[in-house]
This record gives C-alpha cells, sequence and structure tokens, in this order.
C-alpha cells in the first residue's frame, strides 16, 4: 500500500492494488496501478516510489521500461508497481486481465477500500 500512497502522494490517479494471492501462479502478491496525465507526472512518481521504497530499506527494484514514456515497472518481487499514461492504461487492462484478484483503491486520506470491477470492461 506504501507505493500506491506515494502515487498518489504526486497525484497518481485511477490507483487499484490487485492482490493476487489468492491466484496461483501469479507473478507477484499484488501489483499497484497507477495512471498519469504526462511523461513528466510518470517520472515523478515511478522516481518518488523508488526513492521512498529505498529509504525504507526495500532494496533496489528491477525497474523496466525507464525510458518509456508510457508504461514503468517497478519489480520489488511481492509487489510489481505499473505506473502507466491514462492512454496505455486504458489500452492494456491489466485490472481486466487479473479481473480474478481482489481489488482496492485508496481514500483520500489514504485508507485502503474495496472495490469491485466488472469483468467485461468495454
Amino acid at each position: 500500500m506504501l507505493c500506491a500512497r506515494v502515487a498518489q502522494s504526486k497525484l497518481a490517479h485511477d490507483l487499484l492494488i490487485l492482490d493476487l494471492t489468492n491466484i496461483e501462479s501469479a507473478p507477484a502478491e499484488f501489483f499497484v496501478l497507477a495512471s498519469c496525465d504526462s511523461v513528466a507526472q510518470l517520472r515523478a512518481v515511478t522516481e518518488a516510489i523508488d526513492e521512498q521504497c529505498k529509504q525504507l530499506g526495500m532494496g533496489d527494484p528491477r525497474i523496466h521500461g525507464k525510458s518509456s514514456e508510457s508504461w514503468v515497472v517497478l519489480d520489488y518481487f511481492d509487489v510489481v508497481v505499473h505506473v502507466m499514461t491514462t492512454e496505455a492504461r486504458a489500452f492494456y487492462t491489466l485490472e481486466r486481465l487479473w479481473g480474478d484478484a481482489e481489488m482496492y483503491t485508496l481514500t483520500n486520506a489514504g485508507a485502503a477500500k474495496s472495490v469491485a470491477i466488472r469483468k467485461s470492461l468495454a
């Protein structure tokens, strides 16, 4: 949830935390999805998450797409953070791909709140 809160503090939107722990052969325990409105915001969000996690001793993530202008992945092994532009997020719809996961969003105060996502997103 820390990664989602950091993304929220940088004004990322459409935040979702996908709990994959009950999905057999899932690549991680949690996915965090965050949308950004610009490349500058995408970079600010990913840098803030990386910096905060390093300060807390979480180590160096595997980072994919750092030079991308649409999608950056920070892989902390158990938690994988997907920071995407709004357009990339709409195109890839990871929440639909992992529709069997329990999903949570954050309230304005940063508390987790369960949400239901329709599997038949248009």
